[in-house]
């Protein structure tokens, strides 16, 4: 069976399709209609369209989006792309593909992705961490994805930063209307916002690893923060379910020290007295999420 997965992000959509060995067998990537729904279903339905006819035969379609997915309602929720908010996408979508559409958030689909063939592929239980724009993650147990009774398992970056010292403080805003979310510290700009209140200035996360690797002694103090902050959030999520492997994707996981010197700092917040946990970059990168919703679909499912 050939797998369809379909990445909706803000600024553009990407399809791939994948044999049921992993192969990417297409892809292409179109411009988001900026906040237009009916434009954006259109758009899905398109590239579908445009997949099949390429490969010539009906495919199994996963999705993910932002923000996540109510069962109350059925509708999208939580979505930085506002125009989805309130919409039954994926009821919307079976309606107009005439078949079944799995639907995930970008974080879950990720993790999905380096839990199949990526980073984490063979472990049991694998945690995929997104630090990047936003902080997300997702869960995957014995090679499937663990949604939860809210749909919010792994919602990892709206959880409090653990044990806050003098140094965090005060907590930050968080736009979800809460204080002190990992993620106001642990996203792209959230690092940025930490060094200008400790020492002014505008630079970027990006441009502040460069300056710390050049010996700069205050994107130095910042970047060990960071990884001391990381490495106690990520310490609650080893004592909650204990995963075999940590992956992470996002722009900043591109820092390679902080594989070496997170595990390093959570060794004190972990409650056993060994760690196993693995902490690994993400194997497919920037194509983790649109080969993730592709894995929606596991193997020896039907499509209708």
């Amino acid at each position: 069976m050939i797998r369809l997965g379909i990445d909706l992000g803000g600024t553009k959509i990407e399809i791939v399709a994948l044999a049921s060995d992993g192969r990417e067998l297409l892809r292409r990537r179109v411009p988001t209609p900026q906040g237009d729904y009916r434009a954006t279903l259109e758009t899905l339905v398109e590239l579908v369209g445009f997949a099949e006819a390429r490969l010539g035969e009906r495919t199994s379609v996963g999705v993910g989006t932002p923000g996540s997915l109510s069962r109350m309602t059925g509708c999208i929720r939580n979505a930085n792309s506002t125009c989805l908010n309130g919409r039954p996408l994926r009821r919307d979508l079976e309606a107009m593909l005439e078949r079944e559409v799995r639907l995930a958030n970008d974080a879950n689909c990720f993790a999905v992705s380096e839990a199949t063939d990526g980073a984490g592929a063979g472990a049991e239980t694998v945690f995929g961490v997104i630090i990047g724009t936003g902080v997300g993650g997702g869960v995957v147990v014995g090679g499937r994805l663990l949604a939860g009774a809210n749909g919010i398992a792994g919602e990892w970056g709206h959880s409090p930063l653990p044990l806050p010292t003098t140094n965090d403080l005060p907590l930050p805003p968080c736009y979800c209307g809460r204080r002190g979310c990992i993620e106001t510290y642990l996203s792209g700009p959230g690092l940025a916002a930490d060094h200008a209140r400790r020492h002014g200035g505008g630079l970027s996360a990006r441009e502040i690893a460069d300056a710390a690797a050049a010996g700069d002694a205050a994107s130095e103090a910042t970047l060990q923060r960071y990884e001391a902050r990381l490495a106690r959030a990520l310490g609650t999520v080893i004592n909650l379910i204990d995963p075999d492997v940590i992956v992470l994707g996002g722009g900043l996981s591109r820092l390679e020290r902080l594989y070496a010197n997170v595990p390093a700092r959570w060794a004190e917040h972990v409650f056993s007295d060994q760690i196993l946990t693995r902490l690994r970059p993400a194997r497919h990168g920037d194509s983790s999420g649109v080969r993730g919703a592709a894995w929606l679909w596991p193997a020896g499912t039907e499509v209708r």
